[in-house]
């Protein structure tokens, strides 16, 4: 760690405030869970749309579903999954993957290399790849080997705020508000070597500000770090998601991504600007090379949705999404309407109207997930709901009248 740099005071002091939040939020998920809404389990004859409570046979359509394009039940892609098990006759290898991989995995980065147009690094989820890829953007290890000043965006998703105080062992670590470039510019006009870490789709709606950053990483060589995983799939003539599609790939721009969300499947992935920064990663990131990484039919199910997204499916799946998210801003406004993706939040202020409305909710056959903080701001309660491509118009109409049945008056 440069010994220019001050030692940083943010990291651990919000770590233990992010405690203090959630026990302050403990009255709201303790009305949640005496509403029935949370740990509902359930078996799912239709998927996405018809689950069902065994002991009790209730059923609902489920309206925070992250499978935006429906991939998470095609028939192609549990085809692959099975067919990978049977081919590799086994789960996984069970061994960190710097050492040995499976050349099923080998061919799904490959393939995935190469429908996205980067070096494709996987992981058992994106929580594993931030833990093992930010501490080496904070400490240099990805660039010059000099420390990078560690700026998150506020909003950025819990993931990969929860890496600050690890960040903060090799570098100065701050946070700047939410798309609030002209102080990100001011930071990067004091520090020599910055990055940037954010969400390119935010989990609770709205984007990163692209444009703004290309050029402050043009004209400061800013890093960025972006969790797309919000919009892969769902964006880009191959389902490059909302960043990759915008952005070209470089060896100042790591994106992270689910694949448990539109792509369908399971795990995460890290597109990369250079095969060198994947051999440096792949040996020393953590837990990305750790004994658990994808399940080979996870992986087997990633090469079934990779071939849907060459082929001209894809852009039927992503045009049903756009109708139904255009269909829904039409018959229920929103902050987030028009703006090209899926998540949709009605606020209503007061977390226990939150929690009534989506109990209310789902008693009439709709689960829709009540936000309030730390989630989101203080006296920004409300409902989260994922469109998809798989929801017909009639259920977005009735959805939508049930919603404006319950809204408080």
């Amino acid at each position: 760690m440069s010994q220019s740099l001050p030692p940083d005071i943010t990291g651990p002091h919000r770590h233990r405030n992010n405690a203090s939040m959630v026990r302050t939020a403990d009255p709201a998920w303790h009305a949640a869970a005496k509403a029935g809404l949370i740990g509902v389990r359930v078996d799912t004859p239709d998927a996405n749309n018809r689950l069902v409570v065994r002991e009790t046979g209730h059923e609902f359509v489920n309206m925070c579903s992250c499978g935006y394009l429906g991939l998470n039940h095609h028939p192609q892609v549990l085809q692959g999954a099975i067919d990978a098990l049977e081919e590799a006759q086994a789960t996984s290898l069970v061994l960190s993957t710097t050492r040995i991989r499976h050349n099923l995995l080998v061919r799904m980065e490959e393939e995935l290399s190469e429908l996205f147009g980067a070096h494709i690094l996987p992981g058992a989820s994106c929580t594993a790849l931030t833990a093992g890829i930010l501490p080496l953007v904070a400490s240099g290890h990805l660039t010059d080997g000099q420390p990078r000043v560690m700026v998150f965006d506020r909003f950025c998703h819990f993931c990969m705020s929860y890496v600050k105080p690890v960040c903060a062992e090799e570098s100065l670590v701050l946070t700047c508000d939410h798309n609030d470039l002209d102080h990100l510019e001011e930071i990067c006009r004091t520090y020599p070597r910055v990055a940037y870490v954010a969400d390119g789709a935010y989990s609770m709606g709205g984007t990163a500000a692209l444009d703004g950053l290309r050029r402050l990483q043009e004209r400061y060589g800013l890093f960025l770090y972006i969790d797309d995983s919000h919009s892969l799939s769902l964006l880009g003539d191959r389902g490059e998601g909302f960043v990759r599609s915008r952005l070209p790939m470089n060896e100042l721009t790591v994106i992270v991504a689910s694949l448990g969300k539109g792509f369908g499947t399971g795990g995460g992935i890290a597109m990369l600007g250079s095969r060198a920064m994947f051999e440096f990663l792949h040996r020393h990131a953590g837990p990305v090379g750790w004994s658990q990484n994808m399940s080979l039919p996870m992986v087997g199910a990633s090469l079934a949705s990779a071939a849907i997204h060459r082929s001209p499916e894809l852009g039927e799946l992503q045009r049903r999404l756009a109708e139904n998210v255009a269909h829904f801003d039409r018959v229920l406004p929103t902050p987030f309407a028009d703006n090209g993706l899926p998540v949709r939040r009605i606020t209503v202020g007061d977390a226990d109207d939150a929690v009534r409305m989506s109990g209310e909710l789902f008693q009439r056959g709709y689960y829709s997930s009540a936000v309030f903080f730390p989630i989101v701001r203080r006296g920004e309660a409300g409902l989260r709901i994922m469109l998809r491509a798989d929801l017909t118009g009639e259920q977005i109409d009735a959805f939508a009248d049930t919603v404006r049945d319950v809204l408080p008056s």
